[in-house]
């Protein structure tokens, strides 16, 4: 949300403050509707204090898939792109998504075509919309592009749920973990100190060790809250960074369970987004230069950037992918087919099909073996320390009998 200084008139006399709103038109509205007549306005510049901030894409998925069906429909029903998305702004749910619509409606009042005027919000209409609008644009079947952009993004973001659910089962547990063994460490284990220490007996070893870490919680809690965030700092950091990134995402990959289905999404990714980009008759070096950009994976995008390169050389695009151990046999075969025979397009999305499908299977088994090993994994953790405190219990009972 953008904030306007104007001055202006009304029925009283001259009137100067400032306003909000997603774009300089609707401020205008906005003060025509109070009684208002606009004689100057300039746009405050954003501090840290007015700003919105968001973290990655400001629109969630599900909302940008809302609307390239909507704005598929009211195509097809013959209404006019600038219309189209007059309507769709004020009907969406998201900030982001109605700021930029207010935003490209006024660049195409202005005469600019709809790819150019999105082209201004790339946080939230990616390289692969934008060239695919073009594409439409020429070809003079935006409606059909838009359904497919729908489709598209309406699996991949359902792969990416699945991958989601999948991981959030074992974080949530292993944050249960972590804060139950805590609390022990902190507010039972020292209640149980003075009378181990009246007790006068030798302590068993593991007693002393949940004696020792819970004085350690107690003592220095500020440093281990610091790792903790020095951590977080740390990935955060890697992750921005291509080259820390490319590390990050090998380790990913290669991780036991885990990495074998990231690999799987990843591939369903690349293949869908391809067999789009190729369905829409995007030029195959500017769609493997999409795709590079958002298969964010860097391990995969490093062998995208060799293939495309073989490519311009005018070679086949699976050498590359042939000796890397992120692409089956079955992927680079089927590429090679589908070269071969002129059907790249529906080769990639049966890959991406296939893919999908093995994650989806993946995700559902590994959500099984998950559960009962990690609720035995937390009993586990705090039966040890329950049972650090009751040794030394026992075996006072047991002197006293």
């Amino acid at each position: 949300m953008a904030r306007f200084k104007y001055a202006g008139r009304d029925r009283k006399g001259k009137k100067q403050g400032t306003i909000n709103a997603s774009s300089r038109r609707e401020a205008m509205e906005k003060l025509k509707d109070d009684g208002i007549r606009v004689i100057e306005m300039t746009e405050v510049p954003e501090t840290l204090m007015t700003m919105d901030i968001s973290l990655g894409n400001p629109v969630k998925l599900q909302h940008f898939v809302i609307y390239l069906r909507q704005f598929a429909t009211l195509l097809k029903a013959g209404v006019t792109v600038v219309d189209a998305t007059a309507i769709l702004a004020v009907q969406t749910e998201s900030k982001g998504l109605k700021k930029a619509l207010l935003d490209t409606e006024q660049a195409l009042r202005e005469g600019n075509p709809f790819s150019e005027a999105v082209s201004k919000h790339k946080k939230i209409f990616s390289p692969m919309f934008i060239n695919m609008v073009k594409a439409g644009e020429a070809s003079g079947n935006m409606d059909e592009t838009l359904e497919s952009l729908a489709e598209d993004f309406e699996k991949q973001h359902y792969t990416r749920q699945k991958i989601v659910s999948a991981l959030t089962y074992p974080a949530v547990i292993g944050l249960l973990a972590i804060g139950a063994v805590i609390f022990l460490l902190v507010s039972v284990v020292p209640t149980f100190v003075t009378m181990f220490a009246d007790m006068g007996a030798e302590l068993p070893g593991i007693t002393k060790f949940v004696l020792a870490a819970s004085d350690f919680m107690q003592s220095f809690w500020w440093l281990i809250l610091l790792i903790a965030i020095l951590i977080v700092i740390f990935f955060i950091y890697i992750k921005k960074n291509n080259k820390t990134k490319y590390y990050l995402d090998y380790a990913l990959l290669k991780m036991p369970i885990f990495g074998n289905m990231m690999q799987k999404a990843a591939l369903a990714r690349m293949m869908r987004t391809l067999s789009t980009l190729f369905s829409s008759s995007v030029p195959i070096l500017q769609a493997m230069s999409i795709v590079e950009k958002v298969v964010e994976n860097e391990v995969i995008a490093k062998v995208i950037r060799e293939s495309r390169d073989t490519l311009e050389k005018g070679r086949s695009m699976t050498e590359p992918m042939t000796s890397h151990w992120a692409f089956p046999p079955l992927v680079t075969q089927m590429i090679s087919i589908g070269e071969n025979t002129g059907a790249l397009d529906a080769m990639l999305s049966k890959i991406a099909d296939f893919y999908e499908k093995e994650v989806e299977q993946g995700t559902d088994r590994l959500k099984s073996l998950i559960e009962p090993i990690m609720i035995v994994l937390l009993a586990g953790v705090v039966g040890v320390i329950v049972l650090s405190i009751m040794m030394p219990m026992f075996a006072m009972f047991d002197q006293m009998s």
